[in-house]
């Protein structure tokens, strides 16, 4: 199966990483096996052109090109998700099964606009972050918890989706709305749901474990990340681009997005409550 990739600029983790991951995950039956890349690395300077000699995958000129050839898409731009709504444009009136990466939109605009125009035309698609696949949550799935407290590296804008994606999936319902504290490099978010849970995370800004504090009925649990989620999402992501199964709900990811964007808000406002 020859996959194709669409990234605003192709020399970034993700693009350098996924091949080698998804063959393996695959047993060899997939292959990415093209790429398109919007602009040069603004960081490495690398042309897409060099980036495909690298690597080993054929260049292609236009998005156009890549969808004409692959089985399916990957749509890339993982730290650009402003970038998304444009790149997945035309993958998503092909038909073929298309991942977009995280984080998935900059707002719930955007995310409902992606996911109507894949609808209309009948394309597969999701998007989700790696944390969701996390061996540590299976048990909580499911199970009604109280309230949650999540911390994590980096910040908001790139690394919190890691930590709101766990936490909505955990405790469903609807966040109502979110306030924020943010410190130097960092932010404190609480969210309020509309049955009266809550949830913190904290966006520590420097390197440490995914960890999370749940309250039940039952009682209390810490549970700290170890597992392979990284290689667990991708297990899933092969999956997906043979057999078409849909592992996120695209209601879940809009509401994810639709948090996102009241917490990126709620920054720029410290000590308010932002509606979500």
């Amino acid at each position: 199966m020859k996959i194709g990739f669409i990234d605003y600029y192709l020399d970034e983790w993700h693009a350098n990483n996924y091949p080698s991951m998804l063959t393996a995950a695959s047993g060899g039956q997939i292959e990415v096996a093209y790429a398109y890349g919007q602009i040069p690395s603004p960081f490495s300077q690398m042309t897409s052109q060099e980036w495909c000699r690298v690597h080993k995958i054929a260049f292609c000129e236009t998005i156009e090109e890549v969808v004409e050839k692959s089985d399916a898409l990957i749509v890339l731009s993982p730290d650009n998700c402003e970038q998304h709504e444009a790149l997945s444009r035309i993958p998503l009136t092909s038909r073929k099964r298309t991942y977009i990466d995280k984080t998935f939109a900059p707002d719930k605009r955007s995310a409902e606009a992606i996911f109507e125009w894949a609808e209309k035309y009948g394309t597969p698609c999701y998007s989700a972050s790696a944390l969701r696949f996390a061996e540590e949550y299976r048990t909580l799935e499911g199970k009604r918890i109280e309230a949650m407290s999540t911390w994590g590296p980096n910040g908001t804008e790139t690394y919190g989706i890691h930590q709101l994606e766990p936490i909505l999936m955990l405790m469903q319902g609807t966040v109502k709305r979110v306030m924020a504290l943010p410190w130097g490099e960092g932010v404190s978010l609480l969210m309020e749901w509309k049955d009266g849970r809550s949830a913190s995370m904290l966006c520590a800004g420097g390197n440490i474990p995914f960890t999370a504090a749940i309250s039940q009925k039952e009682g209390c649990e810490t549970i700290t990340v170890e597992s392979d989620y990284f290689g667990a999402f991708i297990r899933h992501l092969a999956k997906f681009l043979s057999d078409g199964a849909i592992p996120v709900r695209h209601e879940e990811t809009v509401a994810i997005m639709a948090v996102r964007e009241a917490a990126i808000t709620a920054e720029k406002t410290p000590g308010s409550w932002v509606t979500v």
